[in-house]
């Protein structure tokens, strides 16, 4: 059975490439998407400046159960101290990298970083931490790694967000 994915951005993006972000991510580099379109349109609204800029949600059928049988996936159903781990060394270790293809698991938002900005600190521990985030309703997020990941994803359409 085929995933509808969301990605918002500032693009039209009917072939998904891995990209370098400027800044750390979660999980790494390369193509995020999301189940939700509501995610998706507000990832490209906190990026648009002007009042009447634009971006577009574009939407892609995910191949997942071909894709999981054939690639190396990870998966974090929750935000556990697996998930915790994996995200803090995404942001914080400089050069750290996995070779999951694809890794499926929560969004780190910003009122996620507010606890995580309180555990670095020192000020809460970590099962503090993953207590709090487990009050959260977090959204899903979808990291494509590889090359190799990207032909399960199809383009199927996109429309226009604005401010």
């Amino acid at each position: 059975m085929k995933q509808i994915l969301y990605h918002g951005g500032s693009h039209i993006i009917v072939r998904p490439e891995i990209r370098e972000p400027q800044r750390t991510l979660d999980f790494g580099k390369g193509f995020y998407l999301t189940t939700s379109k509501l995610q998706a349109e507000r990832w490209v609204k906190n990026r648009l400046l002007a009042p009447q800029a634009e971006g577009y949600v574009n939407t892609y059928s995910f191949d997942r159960p071909s894709a999981v049988g054939q690639l190396k996936v990870r998966i974090f159903e929750d935000a556990d101290e697996e998930w915790v781990d994996f995200v803090l060394a995404n942001r914080m270790i400089d050069g750290f990298s996995h070779d999951y293809d694809i890794v499926i698991g929560p969004v780190a938002d910003d009122r996620v970083y507010t606890q995580f900005s309180l555990f670095e600190q020192g000020v809460i521990s970590k099962e503090t931490l993953i207590r709090e985030l487990k009050t959260y309703r977090l959204v899903d997020q979808y990291l494509f790694h590889t090359e190799n990941a990207l032909p399960y994803l199809k383009f199927i359409s996109h429309y226009v967000v604005r401010k």
